[in-house]
């Protein structure tokens, strides 16, 4: 495989320098245009003889020219077949699809063994295998290894709605580009004013926090029943990531600039005039808040809110998507009638350290229980992004 890369990366790199004398040819043929030219009109000696000089030179920069591709061509063909030769000796795209998926599943079952093992001897046995190590006194386990989340459709997963940034290491800082409606500058107005060149960043420092979950398996259990304890680590965990991934985004959605509405006509003149038209805006809204708008009409006796199937709400306002949260994930109590109006992908960045871990870990009523380990942050990227909405309508209205 490194060897096709090489002799690939070979191939390419002399057809762009054969490219180039191509080139060149084109720009002789205009010299030698040029150059019959300078002939026709020439009248004395001395321009006949600085002529003939020039022409004499343009026959040996053509020689060394036409040497020059002969030999690269001879050495692309030489490569292609050298190429070629390696992939008739590789096995068909079929057999190495079914030798790969094969090895895929005996690294999966042997993965899938060595969990089992560790759990059940309640962490005494530690098989490393690819993917599966000790960390922090616990076992890595790959989140690639777990299932896809299947979210219930009526579930969100706030997520898919936020930047996810896949973070490397523990802590660090990230570069923010406000969504200000910047603009190139010509070469002249740099000139005349430099500091229009400098991007407007701003660096936000994130740090990974750790959350710890319990997972309902306890030693007695494992003793007493002859289940897959990867498929139950996989259900719980992938429950438990979703909500507690949530929550967090959720909180952070609350801390946007704040801004009280007390009736729709201000609602609906946030949404028309409070956002930069580069933003993406969304409505984020508790349940109560939905139902309020769900049950509006206008003067015609036609609800506000507009049909859209694609959608898990099902529902826009004013052609700006409906995202429906629990009172109390979006609000404190039941019964908030609130709501983040905004770009929630620009307003909050998640920053993903990919590392899902279990351990044995003490308790004071059941001995021992396995835990499950999350980690990862949120921080705010652009202030300007949303408002944090709590809509109070005054007495009669």
């Amino acid at each position: 495989m490194l060897r096709q890369l090489m002799l690939s990366k070979q191939i390419e790199q002399r057809k762009s320098s054969l490219n180039e004398l191509v080139q060149q040819e084109d720009a002789f043929k205009v010299r030698s245009e040029e150059l019959e030219a300078a002939i026709e009109e020439a009248q004395t000696d001395e321009e006949i003889t600085a002529v003939t000089e020039e022409v004499e030179k343009l026959e040996a920069e053509q020689a060394e020219l036409k040497e020059k591709k002969s030999k690269l061509e001879d050495e692309i063909a030489e490569l292609e077949g050298e190429l070629e030769e390696i992939k008739s000796k590789e096995p068909p795209n079929n057999v190495r699809g079914k030798e790969n998926m094969n090895k895929g599943r005996e690294q999966m079952k042997e993965l899938r063994s060595a969990i089992n093992e560790y759990v059940r001897s309640k962490g005494k046995v530690l098989r490393e295998v690819e993917g599966f190590k000790v960390i922090d006194g616990g076992a890595l386990v790959p989140e690639e290894f777990l299932s896809p989340e299947k979210v219930p459709e009526d579930v969100v997963d706030l997520t898919r709605y936020v930047k996810v940034v896949k973070a490397n290491r523990g802590s660090g800082t990230y570069p923010i580009i406000s969504k200000s409606g910047s603009k190139m500058s010509t070469v002249e107005e740099l000139e005349a004013n430099p500091e229009l060149q400098k991007p407007q960043v701003t660096d936000k420092p994130y740090k990974i926090d750790t959350y710890r979950g319990y997972i309902p398996v306890s030693q007695e259990v494992i003793e007493d029943a002859d289940y897959d304890i990867v498929g139950l680590i996989d259900e719980e965990i992938t429950d438990q990531k979703l909500n507690t991934r949530n929550y967090a985004i959720a909180e952070l959605l609350k801390t946007a600039t704040a801004k009280t509405v007390k009736n729709l006509d201000e609602f609906i003149t946030l949404l028309n005039t409070g956002f930069k038209t580069a933003y993406q805006v969304k409505l984020f809204m508790s349940q109560s808040f939905f139902n309020e708008l769900d049950l509006m009409k206008d003067n015609h006796g036609r609800y506000l809110l507009q049909d859209d199937i694609k959608l898990p709400s099902g529902k826009r306002l004013k052609g700006k998507e409906v995202v429906v949260l629990d009172d109390e994930m979006i609000g404190s109590v039941k019964g908030d009638m609130v709501a983040f109006v905004g770009d929630a992908k620009a307003f909050c960045k998640f920053f993903d350290r990919k590392q899902l871990s279990v351990k044995w870990v003490d308790h004071n009523i059941y001995g021992q229980l396995l835990a499950g380990f999350l980690r990862f942050d949120v921080i705010v990227g652009d202030e300007q992004a949303g408002y944090y909405v709590t809509y109070a309508p005054e007495p009669g209205e």
